[in-house]
């Protein structure tokens, strides 16, 4: 079971260009634009954001979001929520059926410390070849056993599996309720074997934070666990501060008082 969640992140987690297949399968990534700039993301920014999704806050306040991506625990989550709880920073974690099982006591810490569980599906599936109702079954799975576990009764947020997506399971997931999140920043950090020290994890991301950025993760790093405090401090530094996914969308929901001023 790890290796294949392991195989499907790797095949899913795609930073660079964008790629679409033959059948309207779409792998979401990006081209680095640099350091304190948004990356291009091309058509599939506003594809996504036609059916409600986001992968950045489109602002100049220097904010940033934090989600990680749990697919199977490697020893790591624990640390990294100590570090969130002493430098008081919310996160969201996106979990699948797999993580949920294995790893009961971490998913209600995570949520009794207040971070957002997010929906990473049941068995990790491709959404832009899965069936409606099959998509729906997966999520729904998660939803139910989070629900289970911890005092979260519902979920807003999913994260895609694979990082692949289709017009139509962009459209499909939007009317079962959900907010579909990307993300504008990662690196090559979830192989467990090839960890190139915390340092590599810290410069990946503070060369590539810009406002707005809604930052991707893995747990099953350890160079991500030992980096996170020092990525957390170099970028309140630079004068970033951190805020959940309820944040952003609470902030697109609510009128623009400027806007209401200015209006006749």
């Amino acid at each position: 079971m790890r290796i294949w969640l392991l195989i499907s992140m790797v095949a899913g987690c795609l930073l660079y260009a964008p790629n679409v297949s033959a059948h309207g399968s779409y792998g979401w990534g990006f081209s680095k634009v640099g350091e304190g700039q948004p990356p291009d993301v091309g058509k599939y920014g506003p594809l996504l954001e036609k059916y409600g999704g986001y992968y950045m806050d489109h602002t100049d306040e220097k904010v940033v979001y934090l989600t990680f991506d749990n697919g199977y625990e490697q020893g790591y989550t624990g640390q990294i929520l100590d570090v969130l709880k002493e430098k008081e920073v919310p996160a969201t974690f996106f979990v699948t059926g797999h993580y949920v099982n294995s790893a009961s006591d971490l998913v209600k810490r995570m949520v009794q410390e207040g971070h957002i569980i997010g929906n990473h599906s049941w068995n990790h599936p491709d959404f832009s070849r899965t069936s409606s109702d099959k998509i729906q079954k997966e999520l729904d799975r998660v939803e139910d056993a989070v629900a289970k576990l911890t005092d979260q009764e519902s979920m807003q947020y999913l994260r895609p599996p694979r990082g692949t997506f289709s017009e139509r399971s962009l459209a499909e997931t939007e009317k079962m309720g959900y907010i579909t999140m990307f993300w504008s920043l990662a690196f090559v950090d979830w192989h467990t074997d090839g960890q190139k020290g915390w340092e590599y994890a810290y410069k990946s991301v503070v060369k590539q934070v810009h406002p707005g950025a809604i930052i991707l993760l893995h747990t099953v790093s350890e160079d991500n666990a030992l980096a996170l405090e020092h990525m957390i401090d170099e970028l309140r530094k630079r004068g970033y501060t951190f805020k959940s996914l309820d944040d952003l969308v609470l902030k697109d929901l609510l009128p623009n008082p400027l806007q209401s001023l200015s209006s006749p």
